[in-house]
């Protein structure tokens, strides 16, 4: 059931990536972001292999134990068989202890030959790794570089002359329509006060 839903997890992803590598098709980032996940891809994968050798390694030690127990009783029962004169006992053991003595040289050699395999793979796996990282950075400074160029032609665009020429025809507009307003403000505004001004004559000369 894990491997299911591994499998979907892992298909939806990919579709995802497609889709968005189908989008910015014509973008250049895009090749950049599909070889940095081959090179994630590549990195899991030498990562597994090195963790399976480690096993490896840990299975040879173990016959490695096992085998030179084994070969030890065997000499120790070599010198008991002599000491006894039990000659048969003696040539049985004594063949084993041949048997024994070459598995141990055999399971040294392997185990050896494990230990800088794993020491090679984990270097080339640090390389790796600052290899990712260097494209991690790159497309960061790209990304970078990508988002002032497009802040410079966002300026450039504003100060290109015809954007300007419509801009300040925009605040003449503005600036007229304002000025009208206030026009109309100062006009009704010394009616006002000119009506008032006759009321109170008109007032006074009732009064008279």
């Amino acid at each position: 059931m894990t491997n299911v839903f591994t499998r979907l997890k892992d298909t939806i992803v990919a579709d995802f990536h497609q889709l968005l590598d189908q989008k910015e098709e014509k973008h250049p980032m895009t090749h950049l972001n599909q070889y940095i996940r081959k090179c994630e891809d590549e990195v899991k994968k030498l990562k597994s292999l090195i963790e399976k050798q480690y096993v490896i390694k840990q299975q040879y030690q173990k016959e490695l134990s096992q085998a030179k127990h084994m070969l030890e009783k065997r000499e120790k029962q070599v010198a008991l068989a002599e000491r006894m004169d039990e000659f048969e006992l003696l040539e049985e053991a004594k063949l084993e202890v041949e048997q024994y003595r070459a598995r141990v040289e055999q399971l040294s050699e392997m185990s050896g030959s494990a230990t800088k395999q794993i020491e090679e793979i984990e270097t080339k796996y640090g390389e790796m790794q600052h290899q990712l990282k260097n494209l991690y950075v790159k497309r960061l400074e790209l990304k970078g570089r990508e988002n002032i160029a497009r802040v410079h032609k966002g300026i450039n665009q504003v100060l290109q002359a015809d954007y300007l020429d419509r801009s300040s025809n925009k605040f003449a507009e503005a600036e007229d329509y304002i000025e009208r307003l206030e026009q109309k403000v100062r006009t009704n505004y010394r009616l006002h006060t000119l009506d008032a001004r006759f009321a109170e004559l008109e007032k006074k000369d009732t009064l008279s």
